[in-house]
């Protein structure tokens, strides 16, 4: 990405994933000038490919975004590497300053900087995350079908996942890590032939680089080819706090997120969020899909106000914008 960084445009997007990459190419599209400014860190790199996308079945995730961003700058649209540190109020939107001291003013910001995961502290485990370490069975599930699952609990949502794996393996064991299910879900684990383990975690095992088993405090090795985790959902959006927009915790308990209505619209006007920033659960499919809806209607949006401008001056709105819009994707954009 050596895309240079213009002084202005319609639309910033922060982030290059699937959600930020479709809303700039509605926008595009939609000849607005638009820049997407991509740090680099996608959450499902450590995957060896996407699944559950229709049409790109299995593909790596850095091909996808690859081709992603070459058909938002075959419609006029940029994306540049960077890391916004912060975004403030400016003359007519925001002005959007990166880690290296650029800074660059939007009409209108879409975030879709995702989110980072936080993993239990447990020795060994990080390192196999998204390779045989998860946390989803239709992202991964498939690929560990009839093969020998363990869960390790973080609470309600582990049971979840466990039943889930069920699906498609008969081989799960939970690991209760000290703090066995209480008597619902244990007669429900029963049910469905899932082993819960008492005791308490001390590491993950691996061999030959892959995952061999769990190990407990008390030295006995689970043999075990994948476990899985609900890891804590930390949104990337702390750069807004000086527009006043900060993450919460999620109603689902998977963590923090940013609010926004069905359309993407946070609570400061001008400001749209699409992706996992805002619901930690989308795969790609949904998040790309949330992009592009948050794409539309922010194009829609400047429209109004173009089209609002344009009746009370009587002048054209790339006048009354003061040459700030874009037609044919043109504008200051460098």
């Amino acid at each position: 990405m050596t895309e240079s960084l213009g002084d202005s445009y319609d639309v910033v997007v922060v982030g290059g994933g699937a959600a930020g990459l479709n809303g700039a190419l509605m926008l595009a599209r939609s000849r607005r000038a638009v820049v997407v400014v991509d740090a680099g860190e996608p959450r499902n790199a450590p995957a060896d490919g996407v699944h559950g996308l229709l049409g790109r079945e299995g593909t790596p995730p850095a091909e996808l975004l690859a081709r992603g961003r070459e058909e938002v700058r075959s419609y006029g649209g940029r994306v540049v590497s960077g890391r916004v540190d912060a975004v403030a109020f400016a003359e007519r939107g925001f002005a959007v300053t990166l880690a290296d001291g650029r800074t660059v003013r939007a009409r209108r910001l879409l975030v879709a900087a995702g989110l980072a995961d936080e993993l239990p502290d447990v020795p060994g485990l990080r390192e196999r995350w998204g390779r045989d370490v998860l946390h989803c069975p239709y992202c991964h599930g498939y690929e560990f079908r009839d093969r020998a699952v363990g869960v390790l609990a973080r609470g309600p949502v582990s049971v979840h996942q466990a039943l889930l794996f069920r699906q498609l393996t008969d081989d799960v064991v939970l690991f209760a890590d000290g703090v066995p299910p209480g008597a619902e879900d244990s007669e429900r684990l029963a049910a469905r032939g899932v082993r819960v383990v008492p005791g308490a975690v001390a590491a993950v095992e691996t061999e030959d680089d892959r995952l061999a088993g769990v190990r407990l405090v008390d030295g006995t090795v689970v043999a075990r080819d994948a476990l899985v985790v609900a890891p804590r959902a930390v949104a990337r959006v702390g750069f807004l706090e000086g527009i006043g927009l900060r993450p919460v915790e999620h109603p689902a308990g998977v963590g923090e997120h940013l609010p926004a209505d069905p359309a993407g619209r946070t609570d400061v006007p001008g400001v749209w969020v699409a992706g996992n920033a805002t619901d930690p659960v989308a795969q790609v499919g949904a998040s790309a899909a949330a992009g592009a809806a948050a794409g539309a209607q922010i194009n829609a949006d400047l429209v109004a106000e173009e089209t609002r401008e344009a009746v009370e001056s009587g002048r054209d709105p790339v006048t009354a914008l003061g040459g700030m819009a874009s037609v044919g994707g043109r504008g200051h954009a460098g």
